[in-house]
């Protein structure tokens, strides 16, 4: 959404000064784009985006403090209004996935041309979605690459997994956890299921062979 005049505003949050002075330059001379507000870091960006409430937000990623997702998390919840674009120098998987599952509706590269920000820019404005090809090779590797074993396992299941690995019974996990035995079987019986193994020997075997419990 822009204002009556049709101008986009824009604000910009990177850590370095020379990347921001960049974008104000260059952003200055498209005539329905506005930089209204530059922030050296994620606190900064979001007090500033709750007082201006810009159309749109140039986000950097990896800044001290509050980082970028977070960032857009809040900028996201406080000014829905708000469209935040990932402008960043990282295109790996969770980079791409926590930026976008944080809200953000575009995700560029810094080696963008001039031309492709300026269209992902009116784009988000819009609420349509840009995202660079390295972020598109890393959502779909995400989808595709198989899941390691246990990556659906809770945190319970995992410490019953854990107590599994040291030899207890059902009988022993229940008193242990201080819950009935039915309850505790039922938690074992999920960890077999997630893990696609048929007994608690095969469990166990995987639990060790695939490290799931290492820094529990």
């Amino acid at each position: 959404m822009t204002d009556a005049s049709g101008i986009i505003r824009v604000m910009v949050v990177d850590d370095h000064r020379v990347v921001r002075s960049g974008l104000k330059t260059l952003l200055a001379t498209v005539d329905d784009l506005k930089v209204v507000a530059e922030a050296g870091g994620g606190e900064e960006g979001v007090r500033l985006c709750a007082q201006l409430k810009p159309d749109v937000v140039l986000m950097d990623l990896v800044m001290p403090g509050m980082d970028g997702i977070a960032a857009t998390r809040a900028i996201r919840a406080a000014c829905p209004g708000t469209n935040v674009v990932a402008l960043t120098s990282f295109g790996d998987q969770e980079r791409v996935q926590g930026a976008l599952k944080a809200g953000a509706i575009g995700y560029l590269l810094k080696d963008v041309s001039d031309v492709d920000l300026v269209a992902a820019i009116r784009n988000a404005a819009a609420g349509q979605p840009t995202l660079a090809a390295d972020a598109q090779r890393a959502l779909i590797q995400a989808t595709t690459s198989p899941k390691p074993p246990g990556w659906d396992l809770t945190e319970r299941e995992r410490e019953v997994l854990g107590l599994m690995v040291k030899g207890m019974s059902n009988d022993e996990i229940a008193d242990h956890l201080t819950v009935r035995p039915s309850t505790a079987k039922f938690h074992v019986g999920n960890v077999l299921s997630k893990l696609g193994v048929a007994t608690r020997t095969e469990a166990v075997a995987l639990a060790l062979q695939s490290r799931l419990l290492e820094g529990k």
